[in-house]
């Protein structure tokens, strides 16, 4: 094994590792219940609109969370865990990708967001004042 992954596979069973883990898994788990909210939820309703919002926020990290973890696992050496983690990354991202849904609060923001950085970041000519 990687010293690399033996060292991940080490942190993870200390008890600040186990913690991080822990919170991990729990961002992965509201991502997915929320999923479970928006697939249910009535299109075009508050409740959908929010649940859509905190599943698009939710997904890029749970993703990346997921990864870690069954990298840890393949470390550790837990076939079981590495193939029902490789599961939910994979469910995440298709239902993220997939979804055609676009009731949330991100539609559209990529281009103010782009638009707003651009102001904030483009040089300013301020006139010298005149001298009296």
């Amino acid at each position: 094994m990687n010293s690399g992954l033996q060292a991940l596979a080490l942190f993870a069973g200390s008890p600040a590792g186990a913690i991080l883990l822990a919170l991990g898994q729990a961002i992965v788990v509201v991502c997915v219940c929320f999923d479970m909210v928006r697939a249910l939820a009535v299109p075009r309703s508050h409740r959908r609109y929010v649940a859509n919002t905190v599943f698009t926020t939710l997904a890029w990290p749970s993703v990346l969370i997921s990864a870690v973890i069954v990298l840890i696992q393949a470390a550790s050496g837990t076939w079981q865990n590495v193939a029902a983690g490789v599961f939910v990354m994979v469910m995440v991202i298709f239902r993220w990708r997939h979804g055609g849904d676009e009731d949330n609060w991100w539609k559209g923001k990529g281009k103010k967001l782009a638009t707003w950085f651009r102001n904030q970041t483009a040089s300013r000519s301020a006139a010298a004042p005149a001298a009296a």
